[in-house]
């Protein structure tokens, strides 16, 4: 089977290469050349996230070791490790975006049955009612399956699929790497992937990454302006020095920067599926997969996660019904509702009431829960643990939380809230920032 790939990000390389192993002709086509020789940094222009903290799930993992534990290996090989569990079970893997897309990218190259094509895609060829190719850069590329892997924006596909739903969410971020200098150790951690704080009105994590790289940023709903001052680096360190325990970790004799503060846009909540009304493909021979279905904001980590598990049930399907793409696609997009939908239902719910406690809301009793409440209420009744457990891992759907909500919700009712850590809370943050000169 002829089959083209739209975007050679994490999801449509995954794809190739898993395809091809399968017996696929598959060209994967992108307007970015891919890391550049001589290293030379790569700076993979129109993806603004390449360069932001990244959470890989136990998902991925399980999806590299499913279908190509070269790359795994060759990931652990640059530097890239699989935090476990206590029994020795994967629970994520801690890399840069950066390594995982450089890693990717040289096996897609040396994969045989994939052709990698750089170039803009102008648009969609259609003949006889059904996804016949794309031109990029004004040459045809046909193919007998058409998979669309370019992400949330998904241009080329213009008013082919149904609307988006979602959206915004509210939340803005800001990031800045830096590396462990040698021989230092990192500083505290209070989970797999690094140290985590919820504190009064906004997020900050330190993301351990591959080869001593880690990763700090704050995330907040944006209508406080003086947060703005974040991106300038003097500032953004002085916002960490004012919380203790990552204030360890940049440390300098412990660490340095190795980027600038980067600033990330707005984060989206959306759903895109590719049925009609009728329940048939809108255009067959076309497939969508990765954000191009869902995205969710990095709040949880879950967005790479959830695009590799699309990609393998998208691979699966496509091998039992090589011969109907239309059936395939129906198949898919059925299985989606029922997996990958439910978490956008999730963030978009539990990013809402998130954003309102930021305002300064109270957790609102007249209402369902959001899942991040019940989580939370596990830390006053470790009985919760074994439900909340699984979901958290992404083991169960959010509706396996059910069970818990009026326990939880009886909690909340006692005027028991979730503690904070040390450190300033949003308006005492920008007070601090707002202290720093900024570099002109």
């Amino acid at each position: 089977m002829r089959t083209v790939v739209v975007g050679a990000g994490p999801t449509g390389l995954f794809t190739a290469i898993a395809l091809a192993r399968r017996g696929h002709h598959v060209c994967v086509v992108d307007r970015d050349a891919g890391p550049p020789a001589a290293g030379a940094p790569w700076r993979r222009k129109g993806v603004m996230q390449f360069h932001h903290a990244h959470t890989f799930r136990r998902q991925v993992v399980d999806a590299l070791q499913a279908e190509m534990p070269d790359v795994l290996d060759d990931l652990t090989a640059a530097g890239a490790t699989v935090a476990t569990l206590p029994d020795h079970g994967p629970v994520a893997l801690l890399c840069r975006r950066i390594l995982f897309e450089q890693v990717l990218r040289r096996t897609a190259d040396a994969q045989q049955g994939v052709a990698l094509v750089t170039g803009h895609v102008d648009t969609l060829v259609q003949e006889h009612g059904r996804a016949a190719g794309i031109t990029v850069d004004g040459r045809t590329v046909t193919g007998d399956v058409i998979i669309d892997a370019s992400g949330r924006a998904s241009r080329f596909t213009g008013d082919v699929r149904p609307p988006t739903e979602g959206g915004n969410c509210g939340a803005v971020y800001v990031t800045r790497q830096y590396r462990l200098r040698r021989g230092a150790s990192p500083g505290p951690v209070n989970s797999p992937i690094g140290l985590s704080f919820g504190l009064s009105g906004y997020l900050a994590i330190a993301f351990v990454h591959d080869g001593g790289h880690f990763s700090i940023t704050f995330t907040h709903d944006g209508s406080d302006t003086r947060l703005r001052r974040l991106r300038h680096d003097e500032v953004f360190d002085d916002a960490v020095r004012a919380i203790p325990a990552l204030a360890e970790w940049i440390d300098p004799a412990r660490s340095q920067p190795i980027s600038a503060a980067l600033p990330g846009g707005r984060l989206y909540n959306t759903y895109r599926g590719q049925l009609d009304q009728a329940g048939r493909p809108v255009l067959p021979g076309l497939v969508a997969v990765g954000d191009a279905v869902c995205t969710t904001t990095p709040l949880a980590g879950r967005g790479v996660a959830l695009a590799l598990m699309q990609a393998r049930e998208l691979i699966r399907t496509l091998d039992r019904h090589r011969a109907d793409i239309s059936y395939a696609t129906i198949e898919f997009d059925r299985w989606c509702e029922d997996h990958i939908r439910p978490w956008f239902d999730d963030h978009r719910d539990v990013d809402a009431d998130r954003m309102r406690r930021w305002s300064g809301g109270d957790v609102d009793l007249h209402r369902p829960l959001p899942s991040d409440l019940i989580v939370a209420a596990a830390e006053a009744d470790p009985a919760l643990r074994e439900i909340v457990g699984p979901y958290s891992s992404m083991d169960a759907l959010p509706v396996s939380l059910a069970p818990a909500e009026a326990h939880a919700r009886a909690l909340f009712a006692t005027g028991w809230r979730p503690s904070f850590p040390a450190g300033p809370t949003r308006d005492e943050l920008s007070a601090v920032v707002s202290r720093t000169p900024a570099a002109a």
